[in-house]
């Protein structure tokens, strides 16, 4: 094997363990998560508004805090991070070496789009155009949980990624439970 495939495949083996090494951070914070282990859970339906503003559930509310940050995710959606596993999941892209270009790339992507918010009174926030054309956002939105985030979803994207992504989810379970991922 070259090294450029050895050197690959190490980038690529780090960009899987960022998120591993995010979640075990901020949830072995005690701290985190306003200090007790709790999680963002659940699925939650939404509206934005004419003015680009959704509607925030309120159990997301307090562990967001005050100011968070959203960002482009993957999937069609967008990524929304309290401050301490965004700190957290930053500290971890720093370790990816910036002399290789998917871990530029990659970096570049996610960090450009990236937006600090903040709720209004009405417990809402605004979705810049650049991110709602990411997650193709119309009207209708889901606020999903997913340990240390909230996704962003187009109602009709997520049912589309759920319904092409169910079939594997039990091979895939086995996968990441059962395989070489520790889980």
């Amino acid at each position: 094997m070259c090294s450029q495939e050895i050197y690959d495949k190490v980038v690529c083996s780090g960009v899987q363990w960022v998120i591993v090494g995010v979640f075990r951070t901020y949830t072995d914070d005690p701290q985190a998560n306003g200090g007790d282990g709790a999680m963002f859970l659940g699925e939650h339906q939404h509206r934005l508004d004419e003015k680009h503003r959704l509607i925030v559930p309120a159990k997301f509310r307090d562990l967001l805090g005050e100011t968070f940050i959203m960002t482009r995710g993957l999937d069609a959606c967008l990524f929304v991070y309290p401050l301490i596993a965004w700190h957290a999941l930053v500290q971890q892209l720093k370790k990816l070496p910036m002399m290789n270009a998917d871990a530029r790339a990659f970096t570049r992507y996610f960090f450009a789009g990236a937006v600090e918010c903040a709720l209004d009174k009405q417990g809402r926030i605004v979705i810049p155009d650049h991110l709602r054309s990411h997650a193709r956002l119309d009207k209708s939105c889901l606020l999903i949980g997913v340990s240390e985030r909230v996704e962003i979803w187009d109602q009709d994207g997520w049912a589309t990624y759920q319904a092409t992504s169910a079939p594997a989810f039990e091979q895939l379970a086995e996968q990441l439970i059962g395989g070489s991922y520790g889980v």
